[in-house]
């Protein structure tokens, strides 16, 4: 017995898609395309003359991972897969399947090979599988007993195991346009089968720009906006949906940021990457994207902390005094309000001049302490707390180094001659320079003292 299937009882090989979902479903899936040709978007994929195209056309699909936003198309997909497709079909989601319902796909599929029939296995939301599942399914990918089409919105490089990927091509699925959105809004206004086309509704145009816009390339998103809200003006006995109409259907516009998915690596990334290269507009953008979708600020505010030691550092050594201040303020307020320390914060780290002096320095000297000898420290270095351990010569010959400095204001002296320096480094090193200071803000005045101490 075949494990359930997502998309219901369907004729195998019939080539005439699956059968009309019933006028109880909801809009997004009574409007899902049966054909490439009423395929909307990815023509980077299934444009004509694409690969995967040919592929699907000509029965001859590989196993694959279609990776994408949701509401881009990947169930449709695999819907028309299905619908195409000479083989035996068997959907799964991965929330609800188990090894053994693998199992069951496994062993009908090889009875279906003996008779030389091909099975695809359709595996929704594939980065739920945990590591038994997958391992359950990749000997037999490997071997041609099921071509596997796995559909997520996780980097399946993260979520999906190296030898599974190794034996699938990937397909990336972007976000759909605008005019792609307005393009399946508009057919679900016309389709009288399917879609709205049979209720005497009408969609002002204001109306169909908030509804693309609001759902921000998701078609999932539109479709049930669009049905909701026309549910609003039938309600109400009324026939045009305006934009009013829409906004309260649809609240917000939907966001695409998971802090739990590759969203959070990017858009942090984005945002560091802005503050680093000192834009303060974009780094409030992102920060804004990031607080919107629901990261944790203290998450951001690490990283901002980071940023002022790793890309400002010396050149504004009050940087990271802003950074640890906005660790505490928010934590001590929370969110919303939250939000004020750190855009300040943001604002601050972007502006302010920058050197990335201090990681530099500290991996040079990590650098020799990795690669060299670790000699003992120098005798004059040492802490003598006993008397043997002054009779062994430890602390002898080290100069105070406030003597030094007093010295050096009665002479009228900014900074010791070189004569005067005393070694801190081991023999081995001597005369390493790893700090090297930077051009911008405090730091140029420090370079011009440590070139006089240098000599």
């Amino acid at each position: 017995m075949d494990a359930p299937s997502l998309f219901g009882d369907r004729p195998e090989g019939t080539g005439k898609g699956r059968p009309l979902q019933p006028g109880t479903a909801p809009l997004a899936a009574r409007m899902r395309p049966r054909t490439l040709d009423e395929y909307v978007g990815q023509s980077h994929l299934v444009g004509e003359g694409r690969v995967l195209r040919r592929a699907i056309e000509s029965d001859d699909v590989p196993s694959l991972i279609l990776w994408g936003p949701p509401g881009t198309g990947k169930t449709t997909l695999a819907e028309i897969v299905a619908g195409v497709t000479g083989a035996h079909f068997v959907a799964l989601s991965a929330v609800s399947a188990g090894v053994a319902d693998l199992r069951r796909v496994v062993a009908e599929a090889q009875r279906l090979r003996a008779s030389g029939k091909r099975t695809v296995l359709f595996v929704d939301e594939i980065h739920r599988f945990n590591k038994a599942q997958q391992d359950a399914v990749l000997p037999y990918v490997e071997d041609g007993t099921v071509t596997l089409i796995g559909a997520t919105t996780e980097n399946p490089s993260f979520e999906v195991n190296s030898a599974l990927l190794s034996r699938a091509r990937v397909y990336v699925l972007h976000p759909l346009s605008d005019e792609e959105v307005g393009t399946i809004v508009d057919r679900a206004m016309a389709d009288g089968e399917r879609g709205l086309g049979a209720l005497g509704l009408r969609l002002s145009d204001e109306a169909r720009g908030t509804l693309v816009n609001l759902a921000n390339g998701d078609a999932r998103v539109a479709l049930g906006g669009l049905e909701l809200a026309a549910r609003g003006v039938r309600t109400e006995g009324r026939e045009v949906i305006e934009a009013g109409d829409v906004t309260e259907a649809l609240q917000r516009r939907s966001a695409v940021y998971d802090k739990g998915g590759e969203a959070h690596y990017d858009v942090i990334s984005a945002f560091i990457k802005s503050l680093r290269g000192s834009d303060p507009d974009a780094a409030l953008y992102w920060l804004a994207r990031m607080i919107d979708g629901g990261e944790d600020p203290l998450f951001i505010v690490r990283r901002m902390v980071i940023l002022a030691a790793e890309d400002v550092g010396l050149a504004d050594p009050r940087a990271l005094q802003i950074a640890v201040a906005t660790q505490q303020a928010v934590h001590f307020v929370g969110l919303p309000e939250g939000y004020l320390p750190m855009a300040e914060c943001a604002i601050y780290l972007a502006t302010a001049p920058k050197s990335n002096s201090v990681i530099a320095s500290y991996w040079r000297a990590m650098g020799d302490v990795q690669a060299t000898r670790n000699d003992p420290v120098p005798l004059h270095l040492r802490n003598a707390p006993t008397a043997l351990m002054r009779n062994l010569g430890y602390a002898k010959g080290y100069v105070y180094a406030h003597d030094a400095y007093a010295g050096m204001a009665e002479e009228g002296q900014e900074s010791p001659p070189p004569e005067r320096l005393q070694a801190y480094l081991p023999e081995n090193l001597r005369g390493r320079r790893y700090y090297e200071p930077g051009v911008q803000g405090a730091e140029a005045r420090l370079a011009d003292w440590l070139r006089k101490r240098r000599g």
